[in-house]
């Protein structure tokens, strides 16, 4: 059992660090939101941290799950972030989903301070996280993913090592490309049959066992053709996401061209006051029929 610092205890962190709780590991916690934190230790116990940099003192391993660039490097390597209290040997795990431009920067801070870095965003969603069973892309050294991946199996399912710092995000950047278009399509059909005149559960029943068949179709298509948008990952951070993978793209020079329309059709949604609503909102852009 590893003594940890975990920073970040919103809809995904909070129950990660608690999967951790219960495997028994010893935690310190961080949360902007004191109040969130201290309900967080009403629950599973552990310390209350009152900055990432407190939290971290001792701790054998640091995770982090915040929203952005700018939030990551505050509580990493800002005035009380907790770079500032990592001891030599010790590992940083960050499942927040951020550029690899971040990403490589902490790798590279860490190994000057003689720590150890992973970046390891996740697929699931808030089911995946409170279920533990989320999937983790990671990027980093193989001796630091290796001692991660033992911290991790209390709350995924799923832990690949996918190639050096960075790539571990450049990876999540595919997942939601892959996400936007397989929810589009989706969209449309939906849609489509509902203007068909068709019965949605038998439809559902036909299609989703060849081809067409997705995570999306399996978890979706009815709640979307019912107008139901509560369940998790939210609008606003999709698009933050996509803005990370379009921002790399020009960067590695690939063309994303549906990535980009379906960016700017999510964008569309939120000026219909959707932002909060799950990714799969992006159907009401198209008319009922």
């Amino acid at each position: 059992m590893a003594k940890i610092a975990f920073i970040g205890l919103g809809v995904m962190g909070g129950p990660i660090a608690g999967h951790l709780a219960k495997a028994g590991h010893q935690l310190t916690v961080f949360n902007r939101t004191m109040a969130k934190a201290s309900a967080w230790v009403e629950t599973y116990g552990g310390a209350l941290g009152v900055t990432p940099a407190q939290a971290s003192q001792d701790a054998e391993i640091v995770i982090s799950c915040v929203g952005n660039d700018d939030d990551l490097a505050e509580v990493t390597m800002g005035t009380e972030g907790v770079f500032r209290t990592m001891e030599r040997g010790a590992l940083f795990i960050d499942h927040t989903t951020v550029s690899a431009r971040i990403a490589r920067r902490l790798f590279e801070e860490g190994e000057g301070r003689g720590f150890h870095c992973v970046d390891a965003p996740v697929s699931g969603g808030q089911a995946g996280a409170e279920n533990g069973t989320l999937s983790v892309m990671c990027g980093g050294t193989e001796p630091a993913v290796a001692a991660a991946r033992l911290a991790m199996q209390s709350y995924a399912a799923r832990v690949v090592h996918v190639g050096p710092a960075g790539a571990g995000q450049t990876t999540k950047m595919v997942n939601q490309i892959c996400i936007a278009g397989v929810l589009q399509g989706l969209s449309e059909a939906v849609r489509f049959a509902q203007a068909a005149g068709l019965d949605m559960d038998k439809v559902l029943e036909a299609v989703s066992g060849g081809a067409a068949q997705s995570w999306q179709m399996n978890n979706r298509w009815a709640t979307m053709a019912r107008g139901e948008f509560d369940f998790g990952f939210a609008i606003d951070w999709m698009r933050k996401d996509l803005g990370l993978a379009l921002e790399e793209a020009r960067v590695n020079g690939s063309t994303l061209p549906v990535t980009a329309l379906v960016d700017q059709f999510y964008a569309e949604v939120q000026a219909m006051g959707g932002g909060r609503q799950d990714t799969s909102a992006l159907v009401r852009r198209l008319p009922a029929q």
